[in-house]
């Protein structure tokens, strides 16, 4: 049984570039099922990318963590292609990938960005990149060089696996520490990453969206990381209880009196919070592991990415004599689908016949 993939697309407002990036990757992918979940757009999105030959959802709820929430609850396949619809990734790379993810096999192989034109990625947005990535890296033992990148490809038992909690641009923080948390194994392809085409508008805030992301780091570090967090902050803790106490103990030891009694009472209440502090990292860590222990049983709980020799630059799955048949029957799949998605969001009833 030749292995499945699908491709989804995150798209606001994208008229301008989703035609292109669905048909590259049908393409690079002829045997690939690709999925462009519309989220409140405007204009012409879903229009274009119907034409394209994509299968076209909605998610209404605003924001790139929702749909990917949406999108890894609705599509089971072997390996899962997610590209920003902005055609700034190559997604006539997207044969590379997967080829990758399936020859590892890997749970996660990410698009790391090349930049290739001038004004592609704005300084701003770079130095964000670094400084995150070295937060994480610091963190979490981050090998991933491009953390916010947005062209990755799972296998199902990542996808099966990752909770998606997030709501926004902060869901690629969360996926890299997932993997991260895991131990999963993880690569990387270099790709160009280019200006967007005239018309296409960046959704992406430089400060709103990084002080976003920073604060997912440590919100994540505190929930994955308890008794580091914890430890810093008995520590800081202790060292002011100290600083108060030590002229306590000093004039005892030359006087036998304790004249600063508020300031020996302080000390003491600010040592004992810094001991219950260190105490709860502890009961925190071990009930991090207990949910890191469940977590990778359902990890687990699917099959590894299954290489087919048949994976080959031009095709994944399709044999040589009858690589057009199949991909002809394919884009008949995906058109038929379309057709009851249409239908279904006009209100028609669809007989089990139907499908």
């Amino acid at each position: 049984m030749e292995p499945t993939i699908a491709c989804v697309v995150p798209c606001h407002n994208e008229e301008a570039a989703v035609g292109k990036v669905v048909r590259d990757l049908r393409a690079a992918l002829p045997e690939a099922i690709v999925y462009v979940y519309d989220n409140a757009s405007t204009d012409r999105t879903v229009e274009v990318a119907r034409e394209a030959g994509a299968i076209v959802r909605q998610e209404p709820r605003k924001g790139k963590g929702n749909v990917i929430r949406r999108a890894f609850a609705d599509v089971a396949a072997d390996a899962l292609l997610i590209i920003d619809g902005d055609d700034t990734y190559d997604a006539s790379r997207a044969r590379d990938l997967v080829n990758l993810l399936f020859e590892g096999p890997y749970d996660q192989v990410v698009g790391a960005r090349r930049v290739t034109d001038d004004g592609a990625y704005r300084t701003g947005h770079a130095a964000g990149n670094k400084l995150l990535t070295g937060a994480v890296r610091s963190l979490f033992g981050n090998d991933v060089t491009d953390m916010l990148s947005g062209y990755r490809v799972f296998s199902q038992r990542f996808v099966k696996s990752f909770p998606a909690l997030a709501r926004e641009f902060e869901t690629e923080t969360e996926m890299t520490i997932h993997a991260l948390h895991l131990r999963l194994p993880t690569a990387e392809v270099a790709v160009d990453y280019r200006v967007r085409p005239a018309g296409g508008e960046s959704k992406l805030r430089t400060y709103r969206d990084g002080w976003r992301i920073l604060r997912v780091i440590l919100d994540l570090a505190r929930r994955e990381r308890p008794s580091l967090v914890h430890t810093v902050i008995a520590g800081v803790l202790a060292l002011v209880s100290v600083v108060l106490g030590i002229p306590v103990i000093v004039d005892f030891v030359r006087t036998g009196t304790v004249p600063r009694l508020p300031t020996a009472v302080l000390a003491a209440a600010i040592m004992t919070i810094a001991t219950l502090v260190l105490l709860v990292g502890y009961i925190l860590e071990s009930l991090m592991h207990m949910r890191q222990e469940q977590t990778r049983l359902v990890h687990l709980s699917y099959p590894a990415p299954a290489y087919s020799p048949r994976l080959t630059a031009r095709g994944a799955g399709i044999r040589a004599g009858a690589g057009r048949k199949t991909a002809a029957s394919r884009r008949d799949a995906i058109a038929r689908d379309a057709e009851r998605y249409r239908d279904l969001e006009q209100g028609q009833e669809i007989s089990p016949s139907d499908g």
